[in-house]
């Protein structure tokens, strides 16, 4: 029997497993990140996100990917530093996984399948350029690049999925946290 998403475990940054099951009642923005990427900045603004409504019930939760240029090439020590003394994280941070390919993380497996489409801009000059260097998914479902967000809702439902060009503040993702805590 495949297990629900809410009980895919993973390892937090600390070293103590989780599952999303831990945040029950929340509303939980999942992003991978990396060090290196142009969309790091993202982390200022996911801090900023998670101090603003985490008394509302909103969790960010951070998976380190090291999938798309090499751009989290460091240990999980180093990715915790890094985003404490560059960005002020305090959100949780979970240890490097994979969020593509055939090691993808079983948690990201299931995001994928529950919500297969990222809502995304039209156009993208992120997608046109990881495109015109080869560096776009391969299949549609996949993973674009660092700083994809998922949404899922206070029940366990995958609600949302947002595109790495797409900031934390954009108003297509403020309106679906704010539906979403409502609920």
């Amino acid at each position: 029997m495949p297990q629900t998403l809410d009980q895919i475990p993973f390892t937090r940054m600390d070293g103590r497993e989780a599952r999303l099951a831990d945040y029950a009642g929340s509303v939980v923005m999942i992003v991978n990140v990396a060090s290196k990427c142009g969309l790091t900045p993202q982390y200022e603004a996911l801090q900023t996100l998670y101090q603003d409504k985490r008394d509302q019930g909103l969790i960010v939760l951070a998976f380190p990917a090291n999938n798309f240029g090499g751009q989290e090439p460091g240990s999980n020590d180093e990715i915790r530093d890094f985003c404490s003394t560059q960005f002020g994280v305090e959100f949780p941070l979970a240890q490097k996984v994979s969020v593509k390919g055939a090691d993808i993380h079983p948690l990201y497996a299931a995001l994928i399948d529950a919500q297969p489409n990222a809502t995304a801009n039209e156009p993208s000059a992120l997608k046109a350029k990881l495109d015109e260097h080869g560096l776009g998914p391969e299949r549609a479902t996949d993973v674009m690049w660092n700083f994809e967000k998922f949404l899922v809702g206070r029940n366990g439902d995958v609600l949302a999925r947002f595109a790495p060009d797409i900031p934390p503040a954009d108003a297509r993702v403020l309106a679906a946290i704010e539906t979403a805590l409502d609920a």
